[in-house]
């Protein structure tokens, strides 16, 4: 096998593990695993305990019947009662156990084994006997359970224990039974073990298809743009993933369209200077012996088609370099009076020509983080738009504030206003409010999605209001420091 080969294997395999269908599989596995096993030992723990107890319970009803026969036959004092041997020896026979006789001093009267007889036996679980607890034990190592139980006599209402019965009872019998049931659990679990199996590998294959189709839809919108919506109502998880595609697909839709219509507009308006070129162009040339003063009207339309196509060329460039990353702004303290004050100063000649007052208040002095060059143009391009879009004798006031954390400026004009439904499009790029005015005044429809584009690169937000004919204010509010 080639390196290749061995790569490609164990990204494969890499592959499997990451796999949600296999971590449910594994993880339905696991617990089927856990239940059958805790099922298993469970039961046969159970069985075991309860089948020492009812042993116990049985062999000790036994032998206080027969510590009974014991002070009847006076068995302490003469142990050749052939009616109590036979009782001990069918008891120890039965359960095959032994039993054990013992006096009050300790001496071991009767053993059934005939090993220990005349011996004396002190022994913790004896002791205790003696002061009238019955005792059981289960001896896990000798597969054993020992009993001791008091031989008691009533004397003047006080009960005297006289002497103790000690057992030890074989738990073979119980072992044995414990061992076939447990084959018998062995064979459930493993029944179960190829149920939890299959069950394992059909719940992640149906959990699964909601998905599938979620990718296929994916897959469609890959190959090709898709106007349908998806349905998915089987899990709520699976919705709000649904959801967040189908607002995916419409936003994309939405930037289809404005992109088509970007480039509608941008060849629309590229065309028109170049046919009134043309056609002025063409207009000299089709006629012979043209007046200078008509040649040179004509080639003073000429120039200013050629100055508009100049103008939107600038334009959809500054567009394109604002659409960069932000890491391209040239981030610097700035004082923002100063820099209102020099664009006031650039744009008065434009305002005395349009007779508009330019007012600047400023509230505070202000200190901010940002890209002077690109900031300077989005201002321009607002107060620019309050004096081009104006009424005659009209004013446009710029306000400059700040707090702690940001510094907002307002620039508003007692204009044409703008209404309720075209401040929805003023930034989109080329949407212009009035038509005709924007090209008796040169405007390319590119000015406020500059601003805009140069306002949000500098994490701020830019707002509008407006009424026709009262005028318009844009408010743009700016972080003093700026945020990467």
């Amino acid at each position: 096998m080639s390196l290749l080969e061995r790569i490609k294997g164990e990204l494969n395999k890499i592959t499997v593990l990451r796999s949600l269908k296999f971590r449910m599989f594994l993880i339905i596995m696991t617990v089927g695993l856990i239940c059958c096993l805790v099922m298993r030992f469970g039961i046969i723990q159970s069985y075991f305990n309860r089948a020492v107890e009812v042993r116990t319970g049985d062999v000790q009803n036994q032998i206080k019947i027969l510590a009974d026969h014991l002070i009847t036959y006076n068995y302490l004092q003469d142990p050749t009662s052939e009616v109590v041997n036979a009782e001990l020896n069918m008891l120890s026979n039965l359960y095959d156990g032994r039993v054990l006789i013992i006096n009050n001093s300790f001496k071991v009267i009767k053993d059934t084994y005939n090993v220990s007889q005349g011996k004396t036996i002190i022994s913790e679980e004896v002791i205790r006997c003696f002061k009238g607890e019955s005792i059981s034990n289960y001896d896990d190592n000798n597969n054993y359970i020992e009993m001791t139980v008091p031989i008691t006599i009533t004397l003047n209402d006080t009960p005297q224990v006289i002497g103790v019965i000690l057992t030890s009872v074989s738990a073979d019998s119980i072992m044995t039974n414990q061992e076939i049931l447990d084959r018998q659990a062995i064979l459930i679990a493993i029944v179960l073990l190829i149920i939890v199996f299959a069950v394992a590998v059909a719940i992640p294959r149906v959990a699964m298809q909601p998905f599938d189709k979620v990718t296929n839809a994916i897959n469609q919108v890959k190959a090709g743009f898709t106007d349908e919506k998806i349905v998915a109502e089987d899990y709520t998880e699976l919705e709000h993933i649904v959801d967040a595609f189908n607002q995916l697909l419409a936003r994309m839709k939405v930037l289809d369209d404005s992109r088509q219509e970007f480039v509608s507009n941008v060849s629309h308006e590229l065309k028109t200077p170049l046919t009134s070129v043309k056609v002025l162009a063409d207009s000299l040339n089709t006629q012979e012996n043209v007046p200078v003063e008509l040649y040179k009207e004509f080639m003073s339309d000429i120039v200013d088609e050629i100055d508009r196509e100049n103008k939107i060329i600038n334009d959809l460039l500054s567009l394109v370099k604002l659409d960069k990353a932000a890491a391209d702004l040239n981030i610097e303290s700035v004082d923002i009076n100063k820099l209102m004050e020099s664009i006031f100063k650039r744009l008065m000649p434009l305002a005395k020509e349009q007779g508009i007052d330019l007012i600047f208040e400023s509230q505070r002095p202000v200190t901010a983080e940002v890209d002077e060059v690109k900031l300077s143009l989005a201002i321009t391009n607002l107060i620019e738009n309050g004096i081009k879009y104006n009424k005659k004798d009209g004013w446009v006031k710029v306000i400059l504030d700040a707090d702690h954390q940001f510094f907002t400026f307002e620039v508003s004009d007692s204009g044409i206003g703008i209404s309720e439904e075209e401040q929805k499009h003023i930034f989109e790029r080329f949407y212009r409010v009035d038509k005709s005015h924007s090209r008796e005044i040169g405007g390319t429809g590119l000015g406020l999605a500059i601003t805009r584009s140069t306002i949000l690169m500098h994490r701020g937000s830019i707002k509008v209001t407006s009424v026709l004919e009262e005028g318009t204010t844009f408010t743009v509010k700016l972080p003093l420091s700026y945020i990467q």
